[in-house]
């Protein structure tokens, strides 16, 4: 009898966490559709997203040299809508196809950014003492370095290292070094803002009840910490992206990208050593441009939005 009544009584907690979970996805899903500039965001993000899931479909498949379709520095015409590049490649289909590559770039560098600065933020936060200390201290190194100084140095010493022609996952090294130079160059006000919101709830009385039951700090930082950081983690990993698709444009404008896989930041860098601003061929250099605007734009706006929803205090003030 008392079993059956243990497992009644579980499963009605746990309906009742599903049902409290339901309410607030669904007072998100309100919250966010109230605000015109998530929406605007979001549906911009939304159209990138398709074009990098399916360029080929868009455009067919990249042109290069050997394919392209148009002749030298052609002016847009109805069948070169963003025009050609010095080699008569089409511009918007080296437009939409660097799309992809920019997005992929951008969002594996921002879940590596995000991962480290959320376990560092939280256990220095948890832990406290010494170890605070040196982690703070070695955050405290980072932020005040410049970050695309720090990446500028890197990225060819990693390139060096691991040789540019290795290929993991299917990319070749020189995204993959991209992503670990922004990923571990950009973390430390991600750890800086997680530790702040970790250390006041580390004293809620929670967590002092979870340590009374004899809770070890690994099981509390992942069931207790960790769940009521995420509305933050997830509002900070919106901005973050803006600022790795930033950075990933500018290593690949100064020369450190992969001429085999364009991105924006590569095609501007192309623009560039064809000489594109100086003849007048400002449709080089607009798309990617263009393009790179309206995805930080995006982000910024869909970050705001989050911000305000997930944070009930700037919320009650606005």
């Amino acid at each position: 009898m008392s079993a059956g009544t243990d497992a009644a009584a579980i499963e009605s907690v746990r309906r009742a966490r599903l049902r409290l979970q339901a309410r607030r996805f669904a007072t998100f899903v309100r919250l966010f559709t109230l605000r015109r500039d998530g929406i605007v965001g979001g549906l911009i993000l939304l159209a990138f997203a398709i074009i990098a899931i399916a360029p080929d479909l868009l455009v067919g498949p990249l042109e290069n040299v050997v394919n392209a379709t148009g002749d030298r520095f052609d002016a847009p015409t109805a069948a070169h809508v963003f025009g050609t590049d010095r080699q008569g490649r089409d511009m918007l289909n080296l437009t939409i196809h660097g799309t992809r590559v920019s997005i992929i770039i951008g969002l594996l560098a921002t879940l590596v950014t995000v991962f480290i600065g959320a376990v560092i933020g939280i256990i220095s936060g948890f832990v406290g003492g010494r170890l605070d200390t040196v982690l703070m201290r070695i955050t405290d190194f980072f932020l005040v370095l410049p970050t695309f100084v720090l990446a500028l140095i890197l990225a060819p010493i990693l390139l060096d290292i691991i040789g540019s022609q290795a290929q993991l996952f299917g990319m070749r090294m020189t995204l993959v070094v991209i992503v670990i130079v922004i990923g571990i160059t950009s973390w430390a006000s991600t750890a800086r803002i997680i530790r702040s919101q970790t250390l006041s709830l580390r004293e809620r009385a929670f967590v002092d009840r979870a340590r009374v039951v004899g809770a070890g700090p690994g099981w509390i930082m992942r069931r207790h910490i960790l769940p009521n950081v995420i509305n933050l983690i997830v509002a900070n990993t919106v901005l973050t992206f803006a600022g790795a698709v930033l950075t990933e444009t500018t290593l690949s404008f100064i020369g450190l990208g992969d001429p085999f896989q364009p991105s924006w930041g590569q095609l501007l860098n192309q623009a560039q050593a064809d000489g594109a601003a100086g003849l007048g061929a400002w449709w080089v250099i607009a798309p990617p441009g263009i393009a790179i605007i309206l995805v930080v734009l995006a982000f910024t706006l869909v970050g705001s939005a989050l911000d305000d929803i997930l944070n009930p205090r700037l919320r009650g003030r606005r």
